[in-house]
């Protein structure tokens, strides 16, 4: 007998409808339906909160490998998704199948009925739903915006972190970096144990004021522990010694900080070195500096130009802007290569402190500014090119993705495609095809 459940993306694009905004930060809708639910998130495996402006996601990533190396079962709550929405939900280590989630999703959606939630409230409740009955042993949980109202923010966890926080999302969190810390900070629970990135001033003074009041005990990088590189490695150091450990596979020299927020998590959960390296080796994360060597448009690219590298990362704020350039600069040390960036961005995001970022580098040789497939938000190309002419950089605006590739005839050149997460859904998503 055929079966007669919708599709997820249908199901999907039904929940898009019960709220007239995108974003709407509260808890008040969430514990609604938690409580409808029968409180899914009272039920889970002991959870390890993550928030933070940038490197959530690779501090989540690298935990992940480090637990499952140790022999945990680990599910994983991440946003956004790059090509399926399933690939926000990993139950015990596998992506959540289509049949689980309609599951989820339609029982939330019955349970909800017409009341007004927002998609992602509605959604984390499901991926909840399927962590409670799914056994696993830890669950490893991003914050999808900010952190105090963050439809996440609805349980007591075992441990807390906060990577590196940064401007971003001044509409919602605040237009200073103590206020987006403030919100960020709102993770942080009573007796709770916190791990915190390297701040600036700023955001330390907020974060350790919080963890203060609460009587969280706290572990700040650059005081309580801290990594740094070596010739063949890295070098981990806390109060329970020294760890002589391989560089973390994700590309990149902010990847140490995301790295030692990883290992400092795991020397509190009790993971022994073995573990924590092999996770540093084995974690993956998509979009971030990820090289891509196959695929059907990197494939054709290459029967073109043979000695291209091609990058692809998600980063869409000033900071992400400084440690492209950061990447940019050690990638072209001692050699003439000419660097493409095809630039794709949304329109509230800091477009001319990214682009000042990258021509800071004084390495960028042509900025193809392209739109941002898959979202209505994207700032047209024609702006974001002058934009970088205004600082100096060589640019063009193209009308697609692939029309920004056709112009680019440096055989050895090094292509970094940038911006926007949704631009790199789009990219992957087209190298499948």
């Amino acid at each position: 007998m055929p079966d007669s459940r919708p599709a997820s993306d249908d199901v999907l694009n039904q929940l898009l409808a019960l709220h007239p905004k995108k974003i709407d930060l509260s808890l008040g809708r969430m514990m609604r339906l938690l409580e409808t639910l029968d409180r899914p998130h009272e039920k889970l495996p002991p959870v390890v909160h993550i928030a933070g402006t940038n490197g959530k996601g690779s501090t989540l990533a690298m935990l992940r490998a480090m637990l499952e190396a140790a022999g945990h079962r680990v599910h994983v709550y991440s946003s956004p998704h790059l090509v399926r929405f399933h690939e926000r939900i990993t139950l015990a280590g596998q992506m959540i199948d289509e049949a689980r989630l309609v599951d989820s999703l339609l029982r939330c959606r019955a349970a909800n009925g017409d009341a007004p939630i927002t998609f992602f409230e509605i959604t984390t409740a499901a991926a909840f739903l399927a962590f409670a009955e799914h056994e696993a042993d830890y669950v490893l949980l991003e914050t999808g915006l900010g952190g105090r109202l963050d439809a996440t923010n609805v349980m007591t966890p075992l441990l807390t972190a906060i990577t590196p926080v940064s401007i971003d999302h001044q509409e919602f969190l605040g237009d200073t970096l103590a206020a987006i810390a403030a919100e960020k900070a709102g993770i942080i629970k009573p007796n709770v144990p916190l791990v915190c990135a390297p701040q600036a001033p700023d955001a330390e003074q907020v974060i350790a004021a919080q963890a203060a009041r609460l009587s969280a005990p706290a572990y700040f990088g650059g005081q309580d522990w801290g990594v740094g590189a070596e010739r063949d490695g890295m070098v981990f150091h806390d109060d329970d010694g020294v760890l002589d450990l391989p560089l973390p596979s994700l590309s990149g020299a902010h990847q140490l900080i995301n790295a030692g927020m990883a290992i400092a998590l795991a020397r509190r959960l009790g993971l022994s070195r073995a573990p924590i390296a092999a996770g540093l080796v084995g974690a993956t994360w998509p979009a971030r500096l990820q090289k891509l060597t196959s695929g059907r448009w990197v494939d054709s690219l290459k029967q073109r130009l043979p000695n291209v590298e091609i990058r692809l990362d998600g980063g869409h704020n000033a900071a992400a802007a400084a440690v492209l350039a950061d990447f940019i600069t050690g990638a072209v040390a001692g050699a003439a290569r000419p660097v493409h960036v095809i630039l794709g961005m949304l329109a509230n995001k800091a477009h001319q402190a990214f682009i000042d970022n990258l021509a800071a580098c004084g390495c960028v040789s042509h900025i193809h500014a392209v739109p941002v497939e898959g979202s209505e938000a994207g700032l047209p190309p024609q702006q974001l090119a002058n934009l970088a002419h205004e600082a100096g950089l060589a640019a063009s605006a193209h009308d697609r993705f692939e029309a920004a590739l056709d112009t680019i005839n440096d055989s050895d050149a090094l292509i970094l495609i940038a911006g926007s997460l949704y631009l790199a859904g789009h990219v992957l998503r087209v190298n499948e095809d």
